[in-house]
């Protein structure tokens, strides 16, 4: 049993429904908070709509004494995201908080990749973000408080193979929710990022040809549960986390990461200017030792989840 920490808060989780969503969801009633379980129950690639997911959640948030109601909007378009933020003022008087955690896959290789499929992500995972702060950001200023939680990815942070619209998406949400924490803090509002380790429906398609492949699979499914990254969002959506805004945290299993920020790293000079020569010269030597290898996910978390 999970302290109360959020007790009477009313708090919007976008793609409630399954997966990480509905892990936070399940947890930040149990922990006392008011919950709008909101999932337009479309496939991963947005496709179709389905109202069980939601539903779903909150009937089982209701069976366990919490209180929750659904909503179906879906995120991407500006008046279906006001109307998410509608049904928590309707149903309970306020809105306290939102977790941007919606979001859909169209993986390519780049030099693959449509034009839709690169779009089709950002407007959910990027657009919908602020589609649904933005209609909650006028509540939060008038009542002097408020909490967003954005889920990035270490695709963004990092870099993985055929995901450029992902990686372009959830990096943006790092530059948005920082942002965001700059122009609200003066009216009590904070905004923080994670990126979640996580196995779901949205990882679900890893390999499983070989024995090898199928134990890190298994090994992969009971390390990185969903439901391991809901304590770290109820956290932030809490009190506890008061003076904590504008930061990048990262759940993988039972681990907690705070990334670093980008700031300059080198500094070069040259009173005279510089020319394309003399920067391959001077510059790139002095910088070589400070630039970032080209790595993707699994070459930076080399290690198994704990």
């Amino acid at each position: 049993m999970t302290d109360k920490c959020v007790t009477d808060k009313v708090i919007v989780v976008t793609g409630g429904g399954r997966g990480i969503g509905r892990g936070i969801s399940l947890l930040l009633a149990e922990a006392g908070a008011r919950v709008v379980v909101n999932d337009l129950g479309a496939s991963v690639s947005g496709e179709g709509a389905s109202k069980s997911p939601a539903d779903d959640v909150v009937a089982e948030i209701r069976a366990r004494g919490g209180q929750a109601v659904s909503s179906h909007h879906s995120v991407s378009e500006w008046d279906s995201a006001q109307d998410i933020i509608a049904t928590a003022i309707d149903a309970f008087g306020r809105i306290d908080g939102v977790v941007n955690n919606a979001g859909i896959l169209r993986d390519r290789i780049f030099h693959k990749m449509s034009a839709d499929e690169f779009m089709a992500v950002l407007q959910v995972h990027l657009v919908g973000s602020f589609n649904v702060s933005r209609a909650a950001a006028e509540h939060f200023r008038n009542q002097g408080s408020g909490a967003f939680v954005h889920m990035t990815s270490s695709t963004g942070l990092i870099g993985n193979y055929g995901q450029a619209n992902y990686g372009a998406a959830k990096l943006g949400l790092v530059g948005l929710s920082r942002c965001i924490a700059l122009d609200m803090s003066r009216f009590g509002v904070r905004s923080n990022c994670i990126s979640p380790a996580a196995f779901s429906r949205m990882t679900a398609n890893l390999p499983s040809e070989t024995e090898h492949q199928k134990a890190l699979l298994e090994q992969t499914r009971k390390g990185l549960a969903p439901e391991k990254v809901a304590p770290l969002a109820v956290f932030l959506m809490s009190d506890l986390a008061s003076n904590v805004t504008g930061q990048i945290f990262s759940v993988r299993g039972n681990e907690i990461f705070l990334y670093n920020q980008t700031r300059p790293v080198r500094s070069v000079h040259q009173s005279q200017g510089w020319t394309p020569e003399s920067i391959a010269e001077h510059a790139l030597p002095a910088f070589k030792s400070s630039l970032t290898p080209l790595e993707a996910i699994a070459d930076v978390f080399s290690w198994n989840p704990i």
